[in-house]
């Protein structure tokens, strides 16, 4: 995660973002959920500010920014600072780990399943989040990828791209939901998960550690 100094820079703008579009965060928080198994150890990679990891209940996190887990360990989160292609924990520690938008800032993806997968016992559970660049408003983060704080450090992915990764880490019955449908900046009211993928801007995978 070589992107993160833009993150340590940029703490407050970060935040701010969650309280200026709560719909949006609220419609993400909720199509996570539903994968989030309901009893277990969790991790989550990439924990950021503990943003998703407090209100789901992880208790524990990781991220190469200081200053970002700084924020998560003030909202009770146990923080480790790392990264995601590195874990520094035994194999087979957590029942399920999370990782929102983190894919698109790892410097090697492939890296970050093998070791989700590592990290996990058998059965357990690794659930993706991350804007779908194939989908109809997915499209648009790319337009604004040059004026975004970011966004411009990011690589963004297709739900076909993130279906190869992790079928090739081994990970099995993938399960898929989807959110926000329309424009971000036209989103004021929290909206349901869909099943799929395909339509909507953020999507959700779940699969299996066999």
């Amino acid at each position: 995660m070589s992107n993160s100094a833009v993150f340590d820079e940029n703490v407050e703008r970060y935040e701010r973002w969650f309280d200026a579009h709560s719909a949006v965060y609220m419609s993400e928080l909720l199509a996570l959920r539903a994968f989030i198994p309901v009893a277990g150890k969790g991790l989550e990679i990439g924990v950021g500010t503990g943003r998703f990891a407090a209100p789901l209940g992880i208790e524990t996190g990781i991220d190469p920014s200081l200053p970002m887990g700084k924020v998560a360990q003030n909202r009770g989160i146990e923080v480790i600072e790392g990264v995601a292609e590195k874990l520094p924990w035994q194999d087979g520690t957590f029942d399920y780990a999370l990782a929102v938008t983190t894919i698109c800032f790892v410097d090697d993806p492939v890296k970050m399943m093998a070791e989700a997968k590592r990290v996990l016992r058998p059965g357990g559970l690794f659930i993706v989040g991350f804007v779908d660049i194939a989908s109809e408003f997915g499209k648009g983060y790319l337009e604004k990828r040059s004026t975004n704080t970011f966004y411009k450090v990011a690589t963004f992915y297709s739900a076909k791209d993130i279906e190869t990764l992790m079928k090739n880490a081994g990970f099995q019955d993938l399960q898929w939901g989807q959110v926000l449908f329309g424009p971000i900046n036209e989103i004021n009211q929290i909206q349901p998960v869909q099943q799929g993928h395909g339509k909507g801007s953020f999507v959700v995978v779940c699969g299996t550690r066999p």
